[in-house]
């Protein structure tokens, strides 16, 4: 594999370069910049890795080669999976965020078959509730972010052409067991703020009907008011389901994109919010 000059690279690319060099195979570039993704220097992973492959999809370098790039991206999600407070996090992370660019590329141009991104649904899905690694922040080391880029690969499958009602319910499900999973920690780093955002996206796809919506609410409402274990933290129970339910309640009221549902289920939320906390609505001083 040839050598690269990767601070040149970086330079053109801050210069507005939006393409692969001609002078390297775009083979042996992938390649090196897939092993990058796992590296733990944030300025390596984040700023050179994540950078370049992200910016020659966004500009179609990889129109051609659309499906192998999100293949070989699902192949990182199986990295080290199962470890917890490891550096393995990272290649999966930044994984699933570029198959997230993959899926949006696909959505712009219309390359791929449903199959394809089906297959990357599912792999997508069965890695983001099995992900066991769920840090935000990294001292020394950057983001890992595996809930939030796990999130915004759910928000560019929601905005594909190939899911339709059954594929939508299908995401929120997912949605919902990684925030009600009891091994999933406290969300602090905008989490919920991106998932709200996934959410957001399978609403104003106008698919999902409110007979299913509703009942989604109140899973996530039981949650949110669900009792701990005598001694144990009741927020680590009950904290990411509130904290998720404010925020699509927020997104759901503030976005100019209105979903079609809008109106019902934001009377669905203000009334599950009401019953997980009764003690800010009395009226007695």
């Amino acid at each position: 594999m040839v050598s690269v000059d990767w601070a040149r690279l970086q330079q053109a690319l801050r210069d507005g370069e939006r393409r692969p060099p001609a002078d390297h195979p775009i083979g042996d570039l992938t390649a090196q910049l897939t092993q990058m993704l796992g590296d733990p220097d944030p300025q390596v992973r984040d700023g050179m890795a994540y950078s370049f492959l992200a910016t020659w999809i966004e500009h179609g370098a990889y129109d051609d080669l659309l499906a192998g790039l999100g293949d070989g991206m699902c192949a990182g999600l199986n990295n080290g999976i199962g470890e917890r407070d490891t550096d393995s996090v990272f290649r999966r992370s930044f994984s699933v965020l570029l198959l997230a660019e993959c899926i949006q590329r696909d959505t712009r141009i219309r390359r791929l078959p449903p199959s394809k991104v089906l297959h990357w649904g599912d792999r997508i899905a069965a890695w983001y509730v099995r992900e066991r690694d769920l840090r935000g922040f990294v001292p020394g080391k950057g983001w890992a972010h595996a809930a939030a880029h796990g999130a915004d690969a759910l928000a560019a499958l929601a905005a594909s052409r190939h899911f339709g009602m059954t594929e939508l319910t299908v995401l929120l499900d997912v949605i919902a067991d990684r925030v009600l999973n009891p091994d999933t920690p406290p969300l602090v780093h905008g989490e919920p703020d991106r998932i709200a955002h996934a959410v957001m996206e399978i609403l104003r796809r106008d698919r999902v009907p409110l007979s299913v919506l509703e009942p989604w609410v109140v899973r996530l409402e039981q949650g949110a008011r669900a009792k701990a274990r005598s001694g144990r933290d009741p927020y680590r129970a009950t904290g990411n389901a509130q904290a998720v339910l404010r925020a699509i309640y927020l997104q759901l009221t503030i976005s100019p994109r209105h979903p079609a549902v809008r109106p019902d289920l934001l009377l669905a939320l203000v009334a599950s919010l009401r019953r997980v906390h009764p003690y800010f609505l009395d009226d007695v001083g």
